[in-house]
């Protein structure tokens, strides 16, 4: 059952009333047009990674993130999320992502929003024991990580430099052959999807394909993270 238009009209309801009694109004219509679809869409391209990237996995009952928002250290104390995303990641990782995430992987990421859906793939803003490995890789074998990052670069733009330094990391040198990469604080790449890619029929097949463009990505760095691809279940 693929997303429809009432999932994106939901969210966009939601918004406007981001407070529990018109969430809990709502409920069946969140479980019904959004939760629902998710958890198809998360068994199915599960199935599909195991095909062409079988280190990668996603489970319908863990891989999508809760529409509930932490809002114990935030000024905006709305209750809910006005999106729905979901998470793949090396099977043999931990599922956190972001500075909580010791013990994550590299993965795929599916995010559905009104006029903001989007996919994205590698580690987003890793824990330093993390980033340091992924800097000591770039640092041991710039050209190898240039020659991958330039691959993706037709179909996403090469990777987001959203959260670079000004200055080199300590320990490396302004000149360092891998210069740029060591800046990087976050190593993602990605593209948006227009309100009619979410809710077509075809959506799983069309996020294989862009994942697997991107895996070039996600391989690379799970490898320095020591996460080894696999050549099936």
């Amino acid at each position: 059952m693929p997303f429809t238009p009432r999932a994106l009209s939901f969210f966009r309801q939601l918004a406007r009333h981001n407070e529990k009694p018109w969430f809990e109004a709502h409920r069946d219509e969140y479980e019904t047009e959004v939760r629902a679809p998710m958890r198809e869409l998360i068994e199915d391209l599960d199935t599909r990674f195991a095909q062409f990237a079988p280190e990668i996995g996603g489970d319908p009952k863990r891989s999508m993130f809760r529409i509930y928002r932490d809002i114990r250290f935030s000024k905006d104390k709305s209750p809910y999320k006005t999106h729905a995303a979901c998470w793949f990641h090396h099977r043999n990782a931990a599922r956190k992502v972001g500075s909580e995430a010791d013990a994550g992987s590299a993965g795929f990421y599916f995010h559905l929003q009104p006029g903001k859906s989007m996919i994205g793939a590698g580690v987003w803003m890793p824990p330093r024991p993390q980033l340091n490995k992924l800097r000591h890789a770039i640092a041991n074998d710039p050209r190898g990580f240039d020659r991958m990052a330039r691959s993706i670069q037709p179909r996403f733009g090469g990777l987001d430099d959203e959260a670079m330094l000004k200055r080199m990391p300590r320990g490396y040198a302004e000149d360092h052959p891998a210069a740029k990469w060591l800046r990087y604080q976050s190593f993602t790449s990605g593209r948006t999807l227009t309100d009619a890619q979410v809710t077509s029929a075809s959506l799983a097949q069309l996020l294989a394909s862009e994942f697997k463009t991107l895996l070039p990505l996600v391989r690379w760095l799970n490898g320095a993270l020591g996460f080894q691809p696999v050549s099936r279940r």
